[in-house]
């Protein structure tokens, strides 16, 4: 309890709040920072500005002295189709915004400062006139946010090493509406897809053909979600000048320490015909959901004065953390439970970012890059609800000085479209087409 009202109140200090967003290397993002992002996510050796925060904290290090400012807004358009047995829908859930806030200060050898940034998630929404809907009228929606603020320190070991860490207070918050008719759930059951347990599983299990579960925790804003979670990481980096063209740089994100989380004004309602004809209204508890361990590392090389590459190797360890998704429901009246799991099985992901970047004039530089993963989803347990399942993206960006103490980074990026089909023969297509734009100040 106190580490939620602790984070709570330093997001409202930084008076920003990092939106739910879908993420595209899994439930990550593909790059943090339009520097980073427009050179494919590439980060490890590098100066990239205040969002080392998230990539390696090591690369602070390699700021110049004094005192830089961002101030970062993002933009995610998810197009996800979904469809079964001839009829398909489309989730309306397209647009996401993301904020974020860097400040560090850079002294002769050390680095310090603060950062609020979304770290990803997931997010659908089918209208429940839809096949989603399994025939209730009501939303099939889920909405997943993590976020992160951000205590950095690097330090300037010699002239070619630096290293450098952060600590980190991480939140989650999700929203879920998910409509499951009779012939649904048993099917799902009979393929090992998902299982029910407890006190009120009966209930379930006494639903007639055509009735619907619908279980529901949501609330209206889309910053915000109905079950919240806090807890900590950490990370750690380094980065070495190999000579006066070539650096190199690792890091390590640790998994998270999370609380469950929690809706204390949640549902679970069987309805027939539309009707509701029974309503639970309880407490539903999201019961260990971590953000796994990343290991990334990579190079910089400075071809010429003009021209610098970069390419970095990212592993997340999903294989962890995603080997089921577990609910636990508690009924206020008869305190009857109701215990949910959906079986994940997913892969750890590898990711390859690779990018450039060349400096047109004294002020204008242009980045291009690639980002290409392996999609961590089996298909066989592909749900339309949660799809993570993007795997190539081509990125592009510019940076603009306005002078020493001020300039301008934009990167635009798009995931090619992708289509996985589940054990139930559902299947869905996702491309994704996003921006980041970030001023920063020095002084």
């Amino acid at each position: 309890m106190k580490l939620n009202k602790l984070c709570a109140a330093l997001v409202c200090a930084g008076c920003i709040t990092p939106g739910i967003a879908l993420a595209t290397n899994g439930m990550d993002m593909e790059g943090y920072g339009p520097i980073a992002t427009s050179m494919g996510g590439a980060s490890m050796a590098y100066n990239n500005g205040t969002a080392a925060m998230m990539n390696n904290p090591a690369t602070l290090a390699l700021m110049p002295k004094g005192k830089q400012i961002d101030l970062a807004f993002g933009y995610l358009g998810p197009n996800i189709d979904t469809s079964y047995a001839g009829s398909s829908a489309h989730s309306l859930a397209d647009k996401f915004y993301m904020p974020a806030f860097g400040w560090v200060t850079k002294n002769d050898k050390v680095t310090y400062g603060m950062g609020i940034y979304g770290q990803g998630g997931m997010g659908t929404e089918y209208d429940g006139s839809s096949f989603m809907g399994a025939g209730s009228g009501m939303t099939a929606r889920s909405e997943l946010g993590v976020g992160r603020v951000l205590f950095p320190l690097a330090m300037e070991v010699s002239p070619n090493f630096s290293v450098g860490g952060t600590f980190d207070i991480v939140w989650a918050q999700m929203d879920l509406q998910m409509p499951m008719e009779t012939t649904q759930i048993g099917a799902m059951q009979s393929l090992g897809m998902v299982n029910f347990s407890g006190g009120l599983a009966a209930a379930l299990g006494g639903m007639a053909p055509g009735d619907v579960a619908y279980i529901n925790f949501s609330d209206t804003n889309r910053f915000t979600g109905k079950a919240k979670a806090a807890g900590y990481a950490g990370k750690i980096g380094f980065t070495y000048k190999m000579n006066s063209k070539l650096t190199l740089g690792a890091t390590y994100h640790s998994k998270t320490k999370l609380s469950d989380m929690e809706a204390t004004d949640a549902s679970v309602s069987i309805i027939t015909g539309g009707v509701p004809v029974m309503v639970m209204d309880g407490k539903m508890t999201v019961k260990n959901f971590q953000w796994p361990s990343t290991f990334g590392l990579g190079m910089a090389y400075q071809a010429s004065d003009k021209l610098m590459l970069a390419m970095d190797y990212k592993r997340i360890g999903w294989k962890s953390v995603m080997q089921d998704f577990q609910m636990s429901f508690v009924d206020s009246a008869s305190g009857g439970d109701l215990n949910i799991t959906f079986n994940q099985n997913w892969e750890d992901q590898n990711v390859l970012m690779m990018g450039m970047s060349y400096k047109t004039t004294t002020a204008l530089t242009l980045r291009a890059g690639l980002n290409v993963a392996n999609n961590p989803v089996p298909d066989y347990y592909m749900n339309a609800l949660f799809p993570a399942i993007e795997k190539t993206h081509a990125t592009a960006g510019f940076g603009y000085a306005f002078g020493k103490s001020s300039t301008l980074d934009f990167a635009l990026s798009h995931a090619f479209k992708v289509t996985s089909t589940n054990a139930m023969d559902q299947t869905v297509t996702h491309s994704q087409t996003n921006w980041q734009l970030i001023y920063s100040y020095r002084f």
